[in-house]
């Protein structure tokens, strides 16, 4: 057990410094390393595994829904960035040039932050009637935004995501969109993240640049704070006027298209850390986990035991479980603790007193449980074991969410609650409440919540209040 302490020493404590948690976390449960180049992170195989099975949950949804996969190009000539004013000077900070050596005096080239602009030009060559529309686009790809402070997963100079852009003939069907697509986004959280997200609408102040709405999907990290884990956008006609996307309805009149941009990133993985992990290391939700079980032989060295441990892993491999089998000659500590590390929902031991009483330990991750399972039932078993730790992380995850939201009534509750982390409910008058509360205390509307006004003054402005804000400070 030695072996198995020194490594979870290697962790920092998540309530001594929950910053350099998160980095020893993504470094020694190997879902990343550093590049040579600053703000640039390898996703290493565990870590992009998870996205993998974040893609193909999202792959699956939105092609059911009608959507269609496209790549476009990784550049955009300067000129057609700037086709729409609000736009470029959203990203304008974040904008990285391509330079060349080949001498190519042309036009300047982005490397992408976003690919609206890209989406528009297609479009606006491709659609002429009605007959042609919708259409439903979903691009995965990398995107490139300089940011100054980075962050593994969480916020990075490039990311992997996924951005769908469709258009429409009505403002209903491209609304219904939007919220369509929030909604399969919160499902992900409930169905394989384990996490319950806060849905809701963006402030002015917080919308994407160039939208005339912004929804978001937001998370309650462990230490209080809060995680836009995704958005989805109603753009109106407002692009479709710059870009020319026009189409004939069938009374022969030329209209412009409605339009809608959604998207998630692998932010989320940082999300799934922040949310589930402890100080042994990741607890990954079992359905979007790498490896769903490990299988330990103990006293492997014993034919036996090795039979049996095989025969295990060839059944629950064959039942479409994500299976490992651990017979590298480490010692059964160090196995336990490397996959506490890395976060493996299940861990089952098999020895030689366990085969001499036809039955195996399982112990589950999120909660150290051991149990005795006859051998012949733990394939039949292990659907409601992965089920129920999954439940059991959503409800922990909703708990924390619950009991870290508050209602502010004054400023100076408000104030006072901020500093202790979590969600505060707070009706305010408009903007410049949220830009004196930033500038305050440094914290930010997150979403706005369909509730009834706290009080009718706004506690910060002392003028007539408008809306109930869910505010935190973010990452």
């Amino acid at each position: 057990m030695n072996e198995n302490k020194k490594l979870v020493e290697t962790i920092t404590a998540r309530d001594v410094d929950f910053a350099q948690w998160y980095t020893d976390l993504c470094l020694k449960a190997e879902l990343m390393d550093y590049s040579d180049a600053k703000g640039f992170i390898i996703y290493r195989p565990y870590g992009y595994a998870i996205w993998e099975n974040i893609q193909k949950y999202l792959d699956n949804r939105f092609k059911e829904t009608g959507h269609e996969n496209v790549y476009m190009p990784m550049v955009i000539t300067e000129s057609l960035f700037q086709k729409e004013k609000d736009h470029v000077d959203g990203f304008a900070p974040e904008t990285a040039f391509m330079t060349t050596s080949s001498g190519d005096e042309g036009e300047r080239l982005i490397i992408r932050p976003t690919s609206e602009v890209l989406f528009c030009q297609h479009y606006a060559k491709i659609v002429s009637s009605y007959r042609d529309l919708p259409k439903k686009y979903n691009q995965w790809c990398s995107v490139v935004r300089w940011e100054k402070t980075t962050r593994p997963f969480l916020r990075g100079k490039e990311f992997l995501w996924q951005e769908g852009h469709t258009i429409h003939q009505t403002e209903l069907e491209a609304r219904t969109e939007t919220l369509d697509m929030l909604s399969i986004y919160n499902q992900l959280g409930k169905d394989l993240l384990a996490i319950p997200f806060v849905t809701g609408r963006k402030t002015e102040k917080e919308k994407f640049a160039g939208a005339v709405e912004t929804y978001a999907i937001e998370a309650l990290m462990h230490d209080g704070k809060a995680l836009q884990s995704g958005t989805s956008h109603y753009f109106g006609s407002g692009f479709a006027e710059a870009f020319d996307i026009k189409y004939q309805d069938k009374d022969n009149l030329v209209k412009h298209v409605f339009q809608t941009s959604w998207g998630v990133s692998t932010r989320l993985i940082g999300a799934v850390i922040m949310v589930h992990g402890d100080d042994e290391g990741l607890v990954l939700p079992p359905f979007v986990a790498p490896t769903q079980i490990v299988i330990i032989p103990i006293q492997s060295q014993k034919p036996e035991v090795m039979a049996a441990s095989t025969e295990l892993y060839n059944s629950l491999k064959q039942a479409g479980f994500r299976v490992k089998l651990d017979d590298s000659n480490r010692t059964p500590g160090w196995k336990f603790a490397e996959y506490e590390m890395k976060g493996v929902p299940v861990r089952i031991e098999i020895g030689p007193r366990d085969l001499a009483n036809g039955v195996v330990t399982i112990t589950t991750r999120h909660n150290r449980a051991k149990a005795l399972v006859s051998k012949i039932d733990v394939l039949t078993s292990m659907p409601s074991i992965l089920q129920n730790m999954h439940d059991d992380l959503y409800q922990k995850a909703l708990n924390h969410v619950q009991s870290n939201t508050f209602t502010a009534t004054t400023y100076d509750a408000f104030k006072d609650q901020i500093e202790k982390g979590g969600y505060i409910k707070m009706s305010i008058s408009g903007e410049a409440a949220e830009l004196i509360i930033k500038a305050d205390v440094q914290a930010t509307a997150r979403v706005i919540l369909d509730e009834p006004l706290v009080t009718e003054l706004c506690p910060v402005t002392g003028e007539k209040a408008t809306q109930t804000i869910l505010f935190a400070r973010a990452y």
